[in-house]
């Protein structure tokens, strides 16, 4: 393990980075920010993941559905989910340029929509559906190779934010038509996920229903990010 000791790392961001089983003793950390899948953390004694998860649930009440494995209660928390982007993208209609607009080398939030078609693509019509359709090419996956600009995806795209949204409208339809019709069987059946190479590698093996949870999962999670940075870019605007 590498030993940082007498270090000043103020200021210091860590991104993307695997922290598991890190230890950090006698350390001054005031005003920090921790972002990410965090469990089992100690602080000064008390393990506060809990508590967080806690809060985050009443704040959020969509994220138990997104943990359910009932149909109706994922099929409710797509719902929601839409509604809360479609507001979210009527917030950045009112400031036409903004969709454009990242801080702290995050996606901006047409970068976002367009993962999110990616998402759609990957966990939900490779996984769910079983479909070897190439993706949908205004889609950005991983910045990884090999699936950085494979499958369809063509990251020389620049479509306008209207193009954008009325892919993932009709995405959004495609998924409420499945919960539609889709029975219990099928949904806590293994997902059918073609054998190629297309991403997402690790999706073999997995369930139907944790499937489509990620693609809810994804699709709450970017929403926040993307209202944090819409929220950072008004305040340095004045608004």
């Amino acid at each position: 393990m590498t030993r940082y000791v007498d270090e000043d790392l103020r200021g210091a961001e860590f991104r993307e980075c695997d922290l598991t089983g890190a230890r950090l003793i006698g350390v001054v950390m005031q005003d920090a920010v921790i972002d990410g899948l965090v469990t089992n953390l100690v602080v000064n004694g008390v393990e506060v993941a809990g508590y967080v998860e806690a809060e985050l649930d009443r704040r959020h009440p969509v994220r138990a559905l997104i943990r359910s494995e009932d149909v109706a209660d994922l099929r409710e928390a797509s719902r929601r989910l839409n509604a809360d982007w479609a507001a979210t993208i009527e917030r950045i209609r009112r400031t036409p340029g903004i969709e454009r607009r990242s801080v702290n080398d995050e996606w901006s939030a047409v970068q976002t929509l367009r993962h999110l078609v990616f998402v759609h693509d990957s966990w939900f019509r490779r996984c769910c559906l079983g479909s070897t359709e190439l993706f949908t090419p205004m889609g950005i996956g991983p910045n990884v190779g090999p699936y950085r600009e494979a499958h369809g995806l063509d990251l020389s795209l620049d479509p306008a934010l209207d193009e954008i949204v009325r892919v993932r409208e009709n995405q959004a339809a495609d998924l409420e038509d499945w919960f539609a019709e889709v029975t219990a069987e099928q949904f806590a059946a293994p997902a059918p996920v073609p054998e190629d190479d297309a991403w997402p590698p690790y999706a073999r093996g997995r369930l139907v229903r944790q499937c489509v949870r990620t693609v809810l999962s994804e699709t709450f999670e970017h929403h926040g990010f993307c209202v944090r940075d819409l929220d950072l870019i008004e305040a340095r605007d004045g608004g």
